[in-house]
């Protein structure tokens, strides 16, 4: 019974940070360790569950991808929006690919890193926020390839847990004039190619575990929860954002970041 809390706990927290830029990685691995979850399947479990997320992405934005899915065979426009969510893509499935071991291994294991980056990222945001270039770019559907190519490096951070995926593209987007709003939304769709190629690398690789029904079972689980709740926190956040920005994110990794350092003195 424990277990299928812990999973309900994982798929919440999920489905609430995944698409804000305080970094789901950095939350999910923290909260394993406040729960004591050192099986190698939670590791995996964490990044199955961002499937459900994802999800909730395709289904708010159905009919835009539906319409673009529709018109790549005869309009240049939706050709155009394909190659740059591919431009934007390559560089971080690239650096996953070839760092894959390494990230899961070392920097996974370093609680202080992520606290340290949930610090850091918080300040960056509160930074860009207040002093990004003057946005220029108002459809997340037109990006120039030049800057959708940038914006996928600065998605290359966000490998380091406490970065935030969001927040990193978030954060390059609005240095290279993307409008607020905008570069959420951006972020928001980059994520269904991101997750997804992370999805099958890890659930090819851990492919055994999961012969496991009792394992099946949790993530199904993580899975719906986090859907359910990411449906909900992505358009919050688009309300957020237009009304006030990302300051409320800044502040709140701020806040995370040093709540969890102080623990981890404590203890």
């Amino acid at each position: 019974m424990t277990d299928w809390i812990h999973a309900i706990i994982l798929g919440l927290i999920e489905g609430l940070t995944e698409f804000i830029p305080v970094s789901s990685t950095g939350m999910l691995l923290l909260a394993k360790q406040a729960m004591g979850l050192t099986d190698p399947f939670w590791d995996t479990f964490c990044v199955l569950i961002q499937l459900g997320a994802i999800l909730a992405v395709v289904v708010l934005y159905f009919r835009r991808l539906w319409g673009v899915a529709v018109l790549v065979p005869t309009e240049p426009r939706a050709r155009g929006f394909v190659l740059s969510l591919l431009v934007a893509f390559l560089p971080a499935a690239v650096a996953g690919l070839l760092l894959h071991d390494v990230i899961k291994q070392i920097l996974f294991e370093s609680p202080r890193l992520i606290c340290w980056a949930l610090i850091f990222g918080g300040v960056v945001l509160l930074v860009i926020d207040r002093f990004a270039p003057y946005p220029t770019r108002r459809d997340p559907m037109a990006l120039p390839l030049k800057t959708s190519f940038i914006i996928g490096l600065f998605q290359c951070l966000a490998l380091v847990p406490g970065v935030s995926r969001s927040g990193a593209t978030i954060v390059g987007s609005m240095l290279m004039g993307v409008e607020k709003r905008v570069a959420a939304e951006f972020s928001f769709l980059l994520a269904i190619p991101v997750m997804a190629g992370a999805f099958t690398v890890d659930a090819w690789k851990s492919r055994r575990e999961l012969a496991n029904i009792d394992h099946i079972g949790l993530v199904a689980v993580g899975f719906v929860v986090s859907f359910l709740v990411a449906l909900a926190v992505i358009r919050a956040m688009l309300t957020i954002v237009t009304r006030r920005g990302y300051a409320p994110f800044g502040w709140l990794r701020i806040l995370i970041g040093g709540a969890g350092l102080a623990l981890l003195t404590m203890g």
